[in-house]
């Protein structure tokens, strides 16, 4: 049987509530839409503009006040000239700047789990964390909840299908102190927006706290409670409360959808040959994975493809002893280092390169240990790029040169923060940007490129690119999303995001943004080309998709086990 459609008043509020079945959703409607009235003022979707400060630089939009004086002109003198340039979107206007001093944190919520807060104050509780997680959706922030009492203080976030059930699971047998609401506070970070939700019992010893919730039932029937009383400050409310029967089975979690269950990552011991997903190593057009086995090397020539328009094209098996550890594909030849007998040796498929046929390196000497061999056989090939006739290969956050004779120098850290920490992530390597860095893109905390288009950001949301035709754009999103890669529409740049909660891959250009439905649905993300608009995902278990990454169309499906 279909489930039950929401209630088009709750329509807006589809994605929070697709953690819940319809029945509960709909009961929740009322308590819903009032805490959202209550928790809007201070909690707001936005922040507003902010305060003038100054122009930021030439934009091709604005009012007609913002219009070059140069444009003007131009309307005066060439009439026609200027309505085709505006039919066009080819003038030029100010754009404003604005400085915001509006907190930008997370979204806070420290719970009471004690016996004051259960049954009526647990519906509450339910309703308030679905209210504080859209509005954070909203802001692209995040929502995060932590027990009171709790030592030390374990902090848990995600989409309402894993957060809720985690929230529901947490209960305390003691009423929650002053000092356990001071003891949690003090590990949150100072921009985050901080909301505690108890009882009055507990509001009360909190004079001056912002943002506390506190909820008590006050009306009852023949059930049970049927009305709540909800404090915020100084503002008092009585809310309803669904009917008994569905609000007690909500309260025993078998009205919450479960989330979809998550990949197991086995131990490095335990841990079978993997292959990982594919990946672009270098700027060749050719998609590499491992095989079934560790030691098989998997290369698809995504050309064949283009020129095939989608037609089926296996990949091309290349097979070497041991462990593929990294690989690249430099003009017509492809280069792998696998791991055999100790030993990491040089695969070439192809032309042989110059120098000695053989190259046999220490893995000790390129930072490779058991434990670090066994984490890389489950992730995508390590790319493989050349630096005349040296190797450079990125491990544990450093760049080792090997040269022909299989001598390894240290040649500088990966990458910077974040990027050192998850090991290597070509697409934001700094040194390897096609043409000189701005210095505000060379110091920014978050940078990708494709090929002499650069773009930065200080918060991961807010970004400007640098096109390689010296056009400049401003990009921005407000999802909790993490941004993969650049590509080119044409001479439009678009980033390409994916939301880990959502598991959703989105292209956000100037003028919108599509999302990739086509090649949304994965458990991790996707990869993308840093030449070209390519993207490779597994949209599900052992199903890979190749496509544009652009306009969303597919041009090759293949199994993960070919």
């Amino acid at each position: 049987m279909t489930a039950a459609p929401l209630p088009a008043g709750l329509a807006a509020w589809a994605g929070s509530l697709s953690a819940l079945t319809p029945e509960l959703a709909t009961a929740l409607g009322p308590l819903l839409r009032r805490l959202d009235v209550l928790v809007g003022e201070r909690e707001p979707v936005t922040d507003g503009p902010g305060e003038p400060d100054g122009l930021g630089g030439l934009g091709r939009s604005g009012r007609p006040d913002q219009l070059l004086p140069a444009e003007w002109l131009l309307a005066e003198e060439y009439p026609e000239e200027f309505l085709r340039r505006f039919v066009d979107r080819e003038l030029l206007y100010f754009a404003p700047e604005f400085h915001s001093t509006a907190a930008r944190g997370r979204t806070v919520a420290m719970v009471d789990t004690g016996p004051s807060q259960a049954g009526a104050g647990r519906l509450v509780q339910l309703a308030a964390l679905l209210v504080l997680h859209r509005r954070a959706t909203a802001r692209g922030g995040e929502l995060l909840v932590g027990v009171l009492g709790d030592e030390p203080v374990h902090w848990f976030g995600g989409e309402p299908a894993e957060l809720l059930p985690a929230w529901l699971a947490a209960r305390r047998t003691t009423e929650p102190t002053p000092e356990d609401v001071e003891f949690a506070a003090a590990t949150l970070d100072a921009a985050d927006r901080a909301w505690v939700l108890t009882s009055p019992r507990l509001a009360d010893r909190l004079p001056g706290l912002p943002r506390v919730l506190a909820s008590e039932a006050t009306r009852w029937g023949s059930a049970g409670a049927t009305h709540v009383t909800v404090r915020l400050d100084r503002a008092e409310f009585e809310l309803p409360l669904p009917a008994a029967d569905i609000a007690v089975r909500a309260l025993r979690g078998a009205e919450f959808r479960r989330a979809a269950p998550k990949p197991v990552t086995p131990s490095p011991a335990a841990a079978p040959p993997g292959r990982g997903l594919p990946t672009f190593t270098t700027e060749a057009p050719f998609l590499l994975a491992r095989g079934r086995d560790a030691g098989t090397l998997l290369a698809v020539d995504v050309r064949d493809i283009e020129r095939r328009h989608g037609g089926v094209v296996g990949p091309k098996a290349h097979r070497v002893n041991g462990q593929v550890i990294a690989a690249g594909r430099h003009g017509r030849r492809l280069i792998a280092l696998h791991l055999a007998q100790g030993r990491v040796l040089r695969y070439v498929s192809g032309r042989p390169l110059a120098g000695p046929a053989e190259l046999s390196v220490e893995p000790a000497e390129l930072g490779l240990d058991e434990g670090l061999v066994a984490r890389l056989a489950g992730r995508p090939v390590l790319p493989l790029l050349r630096a005349g006739d040296d190797l450079l290969l990125p491990v544990a956050g450093r760049w080792r040169r090997i040269a022909p004779d299989g001598t390894v120098t240290d040649d500088g850290p990966v990458g910077r923060g974040t990027e050192r920490e998850r090991g290597f992530d070509r697409f934001r390597e700094p040194r390897l940007v096609e043409r000189a860095l701005l210095p505000e893109a060379a110091q920014a905390r978050h940078l990708v490129h494709a090929g002499g288009t650069a773009a930065w950001s200080e918060d991961g949301k807010h970004w400007t690119v640098w096109t390689r035709l010296g056009d400049e754009r401003r990009l921005a999103f407000r999802e909790n999303a993490e941004v993969l890669g650049l590509v080119h529409d044409g001479r439009e740049p678009a980033l390409i995001t994916w939301s880990a909660g959502g598991r959703l891959i989105r292209a956000v250009r100037a003028d919108g943004v599509r999302t990739l439905s086509r090649f949304s649905g994965g458990t991790v993300p996707p990869a993308v080309h840093p030449a070209l608009p390519l993207i490779a995902a597994e949209t599900s278990s052992g199903r890979i998709v190749v496509g544009d990454a652009t306009t969303g169309r597919i041009h090759h499906l293949f199994g993960s086990d070919e």
